[in-house]
């Protein structure tokens, strides 16, 4: 990744001298200057339900996302920008695709120290802008590409935005295309023999070469789980949306939205556990071996009607609110609801506490740890998958210099960010998020 950071300092260079060798007839530019955003979470999560051993076992995560936005004016017009991001996370979930490392007892509840239980994801999203001379026009394309031990995806979309009504109304229509290739990762005691699946020696197997499913059935007598591998790889996903902002007052603004997303291809995760409640239980050391993995359809269809509504009380305090309808032909249907308060303390520094509340009924191929029967064709244990509601409390505090007044080097300072947010769900998980930004302009 370190080429990809130089490649997008080199972008910058040559979008700051393109802007000195620019200067002719006056025209506002969309972007005056190039901008470049600093931004670093820190994600930690908890629970007892985990997808990777069936709905039971720990859920633990610590996630550790730096990110770079860089946005250059290449004229008057047009901007690109770049979006690098790395995800680096320890996951005492995904530890146990392979909970027998031979360092302590396999448990569902303790994390395993095999090669699985950590991982980095990269992603890089290039897009461009252009506007037109009115300013009520734009259209925009971008390129995306992640990778991260399991699965590859690339993606691309383009966008079109109109301005109405003395720019009081604006309408926008966008669509994106991802395309995601599978890594086939099972359980450790559903492996065939000689599985050669890439990066096996690093996420598969770890220090026992020899451990598979034909391991499994010699050493635990009448073990045979009736498990076929998938035969797909792909994940394709198709989404277009509409959204309509309208200014109705000198103090309240709103938006409607809607969104429909297509998915087919591998939608199960091939490492997630399912246990059948007709079947006989068996166990090595403190853990229950997989009856098979996670099935799915292998096509969605979500649509989700959003709406949000503004409003200044004064020059201090902002009101945001939003709502927002999901449904699927899964059987989920949730609810969103959430207001965020911000109050302007000086002319620089700003506090917004925030807080969400979410609500999902279950998709029609859940069930709990133990609960499916071996005749469904589509069963799940996952408990994103489940009905459940939420609560989500949030702070945070902003400063903001309009005018970029403190430097470093040639930077301009023009933002600094700090968030916290706490998630509850009544599932028994809990998941906590540090948030830091900062922003600089080049002068």
């Amino acid at each position: 990744m370190k080429y990809l950071f130089s490649l997008i300092l080199f972008v910058s260079v040559l979008a700051v001298k393109a802007q000195d060798d620019n200067q002719g007839e006056y025209k506002k530019r969309v972007l005056e200057h190039t901008e470049i955003d600093f931004l670093l979470n820190y994600y930690e999560q908890d629970g007892e339900n985990a997808a990777v051993t069936g709905g039971q076992g720990t859920e633990e995560l610590q996630d550790l996302s730096p990110t770079i936005v860089v946005a250059v004016p290449l004229n008057d017009d047009d901007v690109l920008t770049i979006n690098a991001n790395i995800s680096a996370y320890t996951s005492a979930s995904s530890s146990n695709i392979n909970p027998f490392d031979g360092k302590q007892p396999a448990d569902p509840f303790v994390a395993s120290s095999g090669a699985s239980k950590s991982d980095v994801w990269g992603n890089v999203v290039g897009s461009y802008s252009h506007s037109s001379d009115d300013r009520n026009r734009l259209w925009n394309a971008n390129l995306s590409v992640s990778a991260e031990f399991d699965y590859t995806s690339f993606g691309f979309g383009a966008g079109r935005t109109w301005l109405f009504n003395e720019k009081n109304t604006e309408l926008s229509l966008n669509a994106n295309v991802y395309l995601d290739t599978w890594s086939l990762i099972y359980p450790i005691e559903l492996r065939p023999p000689g599985n050669d699946e890439p990066d096996e020696d690093d996420y598969m197997m770890d220090d026992e070469d020899d451990f598979n499913g034909s391991t499994f059935e010699l050493i635990v007598l009448g073990y045979e789980p009736s498990f076929t591998e998938h035969q797909s790889k792909g994940r394709n996903s198709y989404s277009a949306s509409i959204g309509l902002s309208q200014i109705l007052s000198s103090r309240m603004t709103a938006y409607v939205s809607a969104d429909f997303i297509l998915q087919d291809g591998l939608l199960s995760t091939p490492y997630h556990r399912v246990y059948f409640a007709d079947k006989e239980d068996y166990f090595y050391e403190n853990f229950h071996l997989a009856d098979d993995v996670e099935r799915l359809p292998d096509s969605r269809f979500k649509i989700a009607l959003g709406a949000r509504l503004n409003y200044f009380v004064n020059h201090r305090v902002t009101l945001r609110t939003f709502y927002r309808y999901y449904t699927d032909d899964w059987g989920i249907t949730s609810h969103t609801a959430s207001l965020e308060i911000p109050v302007k303390i000086t002319d620089k520094f700003t506090v917004y506490p925030s807080y969400r509340f979410y609500y999902q009924t279950a998709a029609d191929y859940f069930a709990p740890y133990n609960k499916h029967l071996s005749t469904e064709e589509f069963y799940t244990s996952d408990y994103d998958l489940s009905e459940f509601s939420a609560n989500n409390y949030g702070f945070g505090i902003s400063y903001t210099d309009v005018f970029t007044k403190g430097h470093i080097w040639k930077l301009g300072l023009k933002s600094i960010d700090l968030k916290y947010h706490k998630y509850d769900r009544d599932s028994a998980f809990t998941a906590s998020m540090f948030s830091f930004g900062v922003k600089f302009v080049v002068d």
